[in-house]
Order: structure tokens, then C-alpha cells, then sequence
């Protein structure tokens, strides 16, 4: 696959950003009671909602390979958030999915695309992220 980007932006000097990827966006904010506008998903939503869509997708994806017709997909992701620093823990995700094919069909569909996902497969084996750039820009006048 080709390397993916975004990019994430501040609005005005709030903690409200736009994310784009091309010409799409999503707004992206902390809740009201930890001191944003919450005008948008936070962190650890999108980090959720990035586990749910891919499988979402990838289910498409996979019973495409299969020549099996999906009608609806229903993914809840959930997670705790503890310890030091704060990371997603307990992650976890159920599904039902809606096809014109036999239940067992629709089972191994299920269960292939878990082991091939790749969001979940990203988490459950690991990936590098690495801080690879950073600049301070001041705008302290100076006296």
C-alpha cells in the first residue's frame, strides 16, 4: 500500500482542528470538560472510530473477494482509558453484519476479516510512531 498522511490543523488558536486527507475533513476537539469547545471527536474517539471503520470497510472489501453480497454492518468499539501514561486499554469490538449468503457464510466472513483488518492488526502487533519533526514557533514579543 501507499504511505498515507493527514494533517491537523488549530482553529483561530482554540483546541478546535480540522483534519483533512485530501479534500476530506473532520473536526477534531476536546470535551468541554477538559477545556475545549467540544466541537468534535477527541483522541481516543478517533482512535475508536478508526478500528470500527476499517473493519467496516474491510468487510466490504473481503466479501467482494467472495462474491458475497453485505447489506449492513454494525460495528461498537469500546475501550478503557488508565494507566500512566493514559493509554487505550480493553480495547474491543463487536459486529453484525447483514449479507445474502448462509449464517456460517457470514460467520467466516467475520472472522476472516478480523484476522486481516489492518487498524486492528496495527494495534494487536504494533507500530512504530515516531515523533519525526518539530519546531517552536514563538510569538512571545521580545523586549
Amino acid at each position: 500500500m501507499p504511505q498515507m498522511s493527514v494533517e491537523i490543523r488549530t482553529v483561530a488558536g482554540s483546541s478546535l482542528a480540522v483534519g483533512s486527507s485530501g479534500p476530506r475533513t473532520v473536526t477534531i476537539d476536546r470535551a468541554k470538560e477538559s477545556g475545549g469547545l467540544g466541537l468534535g471527536f477527541n483522541g481516543g474517539e478517533l482512535l475508536l472510530l478508526a478500528i470500527g471503520g476499517c473493519y467496516s470497510n474491510d468487510i466490504f472489501r473481503e466479501a467482494a473477494k467472495r462474491g458475497l453480497p453485505v447489506k449492513n454492518v454494525r460495528v461498537e468499539v469500546g475501550a478503557d482509558w488508565g494507566g500512566d501514561p493514559v493509554r487505550a486499554q480493553n480495547v474491543s469490538f463487536s459486529v453484525v453484519v447483514e449479507a445474502d449468503a448462509a449464517e456460517q457464510e457470514i460467520l467466516d466472513l467475520i472472522q476472516h476479516t478480523d484476522r486481516v483488518a489492518e487498524i486492528p492488526n496495527s494495534l494487536r502487533l504494533g507500530a512504530d510512531v515516531k515523533l519525526t519533526g518539530a519546531r517552536a514557533v514563538s510569538s512571545r514579543k521580545v523586549r
